[in-house]
């Protein structure tokens, strides 16, 4: 039997395992089948009618020149080019100026690639389908390059007019931002309901081959909290089908929504929260030619604002954000564009982790990028692992004292093991009896490891969606973000980092003071081979840390050894531990259902029938 330690130990390597597994599945494949009838989408072949000179609540429509031709017009910042299009009257894509594709430092990165999909701000009718309608461009020469204004009539009845404006101010985010306002008019004779139309909201998809599935989805803010779902909750599986399309519970009061990959996001949010929903629809993209599809998706939200009667007009105001996903600039924007912004970054649970060391990141570069301006972010990561590992030496100090005199105890465990090995209960009492009698504290050994748990995951969210890292280099290291991949052996690429994490980690146990029995140290060494297939093909910022908390670790536990070794005597008047105090209950909860099984509380069973009667003797007289 393993003691309480084994079970300790057994209990936080397989949390490791799921977790790591749940959140590094890189060769998770996806089987999604393209529903041909979702990628039906309307074309307006009805010639818009003439109404020049009618007006209906203000607007005027003009019919598009026949035959529609797609007319783009750009809209520009000093971080981003918005390109829009008339069909459909929305943005067909945006191009960063400062962010590239994997591998390039030409070819910017483009958000909604519009392969299956529409431009942002288009509208979907029935069945999510997008009504790619032909707009005629207002052209103002007093706001060009400024705004671009989108009029035109829906075979539906709808008239409609969008105006998108580039964010005025220099406010944080504002380069990433276009105010959209939309009118919408009903020139029919009926009412018409809003909930059947939607806002597009654009698509996402991976920027790399390998890129994890989970990292692309769509979410929305609701009520003030986040909700997320990534692109594998479309797949079917033991008790579900492969769904088609997903949408938010019920209409909730939504501040914002849209879609997201790994590093940047797209956002649609209202100008004031109203009640509302938000629908998304799995796809496919091929990132280049021959290449194997990945797993994208599209989303859209319902148009707020109910049922619109004849002649009426409803407008829906609010603000597009492309960008990149960027904790710090999007924790300002909450200051002067709502609250909630920082929430796109999807830390989950570990936030206040993962924002605290994001910060302390980014003001380590602020410090080192004057001096090593190339190395700045790869020794920012260096640094922030040495702050986190001073903060908890104290931690690894006791830790390492306790190990320490725990090994001297191996000698009287045998013994207790040899005496007791045939029962448990007795030999947990004992050993926890033992623990008490010298003053050590079994678990005071892995409370350091319990302290690395939300910091590890911590780290791992933070680095997952630093967009900071993007194309910054370090020693050898041509992209932070990316695996530091020098070669490719049949087929296998050669990641230099996660090696040179992995004999770290073997040096650090091997100087780690010895506990447990054989069992455990085997355990102990397998975690070196565990984490490195792991962490194999994770982003080189990732092995940096690990690999530098190794080293920092074999320097502490260097250190620890040329402090006297602690006395082992017995301490008087030591107190139970919770752990001991649990052991000794759970022993006597072991011990009284042994004894109800044997039938009595005492002891074993008893004959308690009583004796038969003896036949009394007669009476006699007298």
């Amino acid at each position: 039997m393993y003691d309480r330690k084994t079970w300790v130990i057994l209990t936080v390597c397989g949390a490791l395992l799921v977790a790591n597994l749940y959140f590094n599945s890189k060769n998770q494949q996806i089987k999604q089948r393209e529903q041909a009838a979702e990628q039906v989408q309307k074309e307006s072949k009805t010639t818009v009618r003439e109404v020049t000179g009618e007006t209906t609540a203000g607007l005027t429509v003009e019919p598009p020149p026949p035959p529609t031709e797609e007319e783009l017009v750009t809209l520009e910042t000093d971080e981003i080019t918005f390109t829009l299009t008339n069909i459909g009257g929305g943005i067909k894509y945006a191009e960063f100026r400062e962010e590239f594709a994997v591998g390039s430092t030409t070819v910017p990165v483009r958000v909604n690639s519009g392969q299956s999909g529409g431009p942002i701000g288009a509208l979907a009718g029935a069945g999510k389908a997008l009504e790619n309608v032909a707009y005629t461009y207002k052209k103002d020469e007093s706001e060009e390059g400024k705004s671009a204004v989108f009029i035109a009539k829906h075979p539906s009845g709808l008239v409609v007019k969008k105006t998108f404006s580039i964010a005025a101010g220099g406010e944080a985010g504002a380069a990433y931002l276009l105010d959209l306002d939309i009118q919408i008019e009903n020139s029919t004779a009926a009412p018409v309901d809003l909930g059947n139309w939607s806002l597009y909201l654009g698509d996402a998809a991976p920027l790399y081959q390998k890129e994890v599935p989970q990292q692309t989805g769509f979410f929305w803010h609701e009520d003030g909290g986040m909700h997320f779902e990534s692109v594998t909750g479309f797949k079917g599986g033991w008790f579900s089908s492969e769904k088609s399309i997903l949408t938010s519970p019920g209409d909730a009061t939504i501040e914002y929504a849209g879609v997201t990959n790994q590093f940047f996001a797209t956002v649609f949010r209202l100008e004031k929260p109203a009640a509302t929903s938000v629908w998304a629809k799995p796809d496919k993209v091929a990132l280049k030619d021959g290449a194997k599809p990945l797993a994208s998706v599209r989303a859209g939200m319902k148009l707020p604002g109910g049922v619109i009667e004849p002649g009426g007009r409803q407008t829906v105001d609010g603000r597009i954000f492309i960008g990149p996903k960027h904790n710090t600039m999007l924790r300002k924007m909450d200051s002067k564009w709502g609250e909630g912004w920082g929430d796109v970054m999807q830390y989950g649970w570990f936030s206040p982790v993962s924002r605290t060391l994001n910060w302390l990141l980014n003001t380590y570069h602020g410090w080192i990028d004057h001096i090593a301006k190339n190395w700045a972010w790869g020794l920012a990561i260096i640094f922030l692992t040495i702050t986190v590992r001073l903060a908890i030496w104290p931690l690894h100090a006791k830790s390492t004292h306790t190990m320490k005199r725990m090994s001297m105890l191996k000698p009287k465990m045998d013994e207790l093991k040899e005496k007791y090995g045939d029962d448990p209960n007795k030999l947990n009492t004992e050993m926890m009896g033992l623990y008490r009698k010298y003053g050590i504290n079994p678990l005071g050994g892995c409370l350091p490891m319990f302290i690395q748990i939300p910091i590890f995951f911590g780290f791992y969210r933070m680095l997952q969606y630093a967009v900071e890292l993007r194309g910054e280099g370090f020693l050898w290291v041509d992209d932070l973000s990316q695996p530091d991949t020098l070669a490719h052996v049949a087929g296998i690429p050669i990641n230099l980092l996660p090696i040179v994490m992995a004999g770290t980690s073997f040096l650090q146990i091997h100087l780690t003071p010895k506990t447990g029995d054989k069992t455990q140290q085997r355990i102990m060494m397998f975690m070196p081979f565990m984490f490195f297939f792991f962490c194999y093909n994770f982003a080189s910022a990732l092995a940096l840390y690990w690999t530098t908390q190794n080293i920092f670790s074999i320097l502490q536990t260097w250190l620890m050894s040329k402090v006297p070794e602690p006395e082992l005597k017995p301490v008087k008047g030591a107190k139970k531990s919770w752990a001991q105090k649990l052991a000794e209950r759970q022993a006597e909860i072991q011990k009284a259902q042994k004894n109800r099984q044997s039938g009595m509380p005492g002891g074993p069973m008893r004959d308690v029938t009583p004796d038969k009667k003896k036949p009394r003797p007669p009476r006699t007289g007298g």
